[in-house]
């Protein structure tokens, strides 16, 4: 149902105060029938533009109902370090709990704007749980076209007290049921790296922490002027993508600066993407690679990311194992919490994060 109020598109602070500050979000602008896209989400036109689209390429699906198989280890590593992205089907989350969260996420952006503003920034009762809109609208130059609310998990205690009721079940089960997922192919992942054992400290280090998202792309009036979300990579471990049939995730290919494949829905399928923090940790070995949303004109889109991440407090830097035989650190030991930061201080720029911790010669 469309917010029953009228701003003025042209005026920034009124298209701010609706948007974030009511708790609208875009999704409200989209309701309110707009036909023409507010200035302050027009993208610069080389963020809007993808110049070289590879249809014929795809990145791997795996399906991994062998799980013990050698030949699944090696297709897991393999798209790991070429892509950094793949699709995985038969990995035993229970397709039941993929639909529920999806019904959650629904759920959730379908409640009153008084009701989501009560997780905004300025209202949460905690940094854990947070609505908002777009990435960092303090410091981007244009607005990305999406809704989002930020779960931090901390305890089963914390999120039944603070997430919202109408997700908290839902999402809570889909986290669970994908640990036994994470950490297989973790286990497979560290395995090429020379680790044959993950002990508790680098359990830690891989998995300490997680976070996962509800997105919401509602139906944008100009698509082709905007982006869902900007070009970026994740800075997890790990991040493990629930998305619906809309499509419209887009990977940064290997032919160059201009090629993007689009990673198509999957009935069931879970996307997996490698993040900064596991290229930081293999030395490079494995990739994390650019990836963006595009908007869409006719079609609400939704995804369920989960962040697996290191702990705050903990420093990152190439595993000892990945520098045998004088091999030489790409990388510095940096704090975990100072990389994240960097990260959330800037507009989405690529991948240019991870120089953050590269070491520089001179």
């Amino acid at each position: 149902m469309a917010p029953a109020i009228s701003i003025s598109l042209d005026d920034s602070s009124d298209m701010t105060d609706f948007v974030i500050n009511q708790g609208h979000g875009v999704k409200g602008l989209s309701e309110m029938g707009i036909k023409t896209l507010p200035k302050q989400y027009i993208q610069p036109m080389e963020e809007r533009l993808m110049t070289k689209i590879e249809p014929q390429e795809s990145i791997p699906v795996i399906d991994m109902s062998k799980w013990d198989d050698i030949q699944v280890a090696n297709s897991i590593c393999d798209a790991a370090e070429k892509w950094g992205f793949f699709q995985v089907v038969n990995h035993g989350v229970p397709l039941q709990v993929l639909d529920d969260v999806k019904k959650a996420t629904y759920g959730f952006f379908g409640l009153p704007a008084e009701e989501k503003r009560k997780y905004s920034k300025e209202n949460s009762s905690s940094n854990n749980v947070r609505f908002g809109t777009s990435f960092t609208p303090q410091v981007e130059k244009a607005l990305e076209w999406k809704d989002y609310l930020s779960l931090f998990y901390v305890s089963d205690e914390e999120a039944a007290a603070l997430w919202p009721p109408v997700c908290k079940d839902q999402t809570l089960e889909y986290m669970k049921s994908s640990k036994p997922l994470i950490n297989h192919l973790l286990q497979v992942l560290m395995k090429r790296l020379n680790v044959n054992v993950i002990d508790e400290t680098k359990q830690s280090l891989l998995t300490g922490s997680v976070r996962t998202n509800i997105n919401y792309y509602p139906i944008c009036p100009n698509p082709e002027l905007t982006v869902g979300v900007g070009r970026h990579s994740d800075v997890s471990t790990l991040t493990v993508l629930l998305q619906d049939n809309v499509g419209g995730l887009y990977v940064r290919g290997n032919e160059g600066e201009d090629s993007w494949i689009h990673v198509p829905p999957i009935s069931g399928a879970i996307v997996i993407n490698i993040g900064d923090a596991l290229q930081i940790m293999s030395n490079g070995r494995y990739r994390s690679v650019e990836h963006r949303v595009t908007a869409n004109g006719s079609s609400n889109r939704i995804s369920v990311p989960i962040f697996v991440n290191p702990r705050p407090q903990d420093m990152i830097g190439p595993l000892p194992e990945t520098l045998a035989n004088g091999k030489k650190p790409i990388y510095k030991q940096v704090l975990y919490s100072d990389y994240v930061k960097h990260f959330f201080r800037k507009a989405h720029d690529g991948k240019k994060t991870v120089d953050f911790a590269k070491i520089t010669e001179f």
